[in-house]
């Protein structure tokens, strides 16, 4: 039996979720002799748009503020600054009971569906908390759409009495699927979801993520370390690099002519069989450097083979690549505008 939630009316000509200028810094305590607390930004003046039906990614070396902005746009961290809109709704400043509306529309995967699922809960009751908290329907309503939704992500309904331990790193991460689509979502945000999965296991869940969004037309924001599998699954994709995007296209214009070196950079990395000739791009030079003293400029300038004078001095603004559609942005002085040989 199919049991179906209301659906909120989407206004077409808006973006689904937009990030204006958000920034969101943490404190350490620094050991000493005096003690004193440190601000560390992790991310920086973001502004991003994810319109509907479509899938981001969001790539970038660990530590690069991925999995802060993912937190910022599901509202478990609380922007210091900028603003986050749910279509035309602006979502920071809301009380309680006001995120309910937008926990129902926005839903997240975690990385490890082990920590991410209460090992004392059977599958039932994971599945169903969230249609408890939403009160919504009876108890027998709320089990058959936990039912339906563990068959939609290729379980069988046997498995609602078992617990997560019972189950393989795969089938728990379509679980953890199962929840977050069970309040019927617009955009599920993806955090590292497949990288804790074996490389086999990794493809089906990336199969079942792609029939997913075309059955129910949901939006992603995919985030990965892994740009081989943000290739195969997104329509567009933000690179970041300490806290800040560098560069934003579509899928197939980034992956065949970055514009920015970082994005070079993280293509050469992708593990791949060469059967001869040269790398199309340079790998990256040196370490990320760390955000308590991040560099004057633009911050990948201690890194890049093509750093000039005022690479140290100005820090690029994220605008249009010259010379290509303005779709395709990147902060950099000096982007590429042709491929490389």
């Amino acid at each position: 039996m199919s049991v179906s939630l209301p659906v909120h009316t989407p206004d077409p000509n808006t973006p689904l979720l937009e990030l204006k200028s958000v920034s969101k810094s943490f404190t350490v305590q620094q050991a000493g002799l005096l003690q004193k607390w440190l601000a560390i930004p992790a991310v920086n003046s973001v502004s991003l748009q994810l319109q509907r039906g479509e899938t981001v990614g969001l790539v970038g070396e660990s530590g690069c503020g991925k999995s802060t902005l993912a937190r910022l746009c599901a509202l478990l961290y609380k922007p210091d600054s900028g603003q986050i809109l749910l279509g035309d709704t602006p979502m920071t400043g809301l009380s309680q009971r006001q995120l309910r509306g937008y926990r129902r529309r926005v839903q997240l995967v975690f990385q490890d569906p082990y920590a991410a699922l209460n090992p004392r809960l059977p599958v039932s009751a994971i599945l169903t908390e969230p249609l408890t908290l939403q009160r919504w329907g009876k108890r027998s309503q709320r089990r058959a759409r936990a039912a339906e939704l563990l068959t939609a992500v290729g379980l069988d309904e046997a498995a609602l009495d078992r617990y997560p331990h019972e189950f393989s790193g795969g089938q728990r991460q379509r679980i953890a699927i199962a929840r977050a689509l069970v309040l019927e979502p617009e955009l599920i945000i993806a955090d590292e979801s497949v990288s804790a999965l074996d490389v086999s296991v990794q493809s089906q869940i990336l199969n079942l993520l792609a029939d997913i969004k075309a059955q129910r037309g949901l939006a992603y924001l995919f985030i990965s370390h892994d740009l081989a599998v943000v290739e195969h699954l997104a329509d567009r994709v933000a690179v970041m690099y300490l806290g800040r995007i560098v560069e934003f296209a579509p899928r197939d214009e980034l992956f065949a002519v970055p514009a920015h070196p970082y994005t070079r950079a993280l293509i050469a990395a992708i593990p791949a069989i060469q059967t001869g000739g040269k790398r199309r791009f340079g790998m990256p030079i040196g370490d990320v450097p760390s955000p308590l003293n991040p560099p004057p400029g633009c911050p990948y300038h201690t890194r890049c083979p093509k750093a000039q004078a005022i690479c140290i001095q100005q820090r690029p603004r994220l605008a249009q690549t010259p010379g290509r559609p303005a779709v395709h942005q990147v902060a950099c002085h000096f982007p590429e505008s042709v491929p490389s040989c």
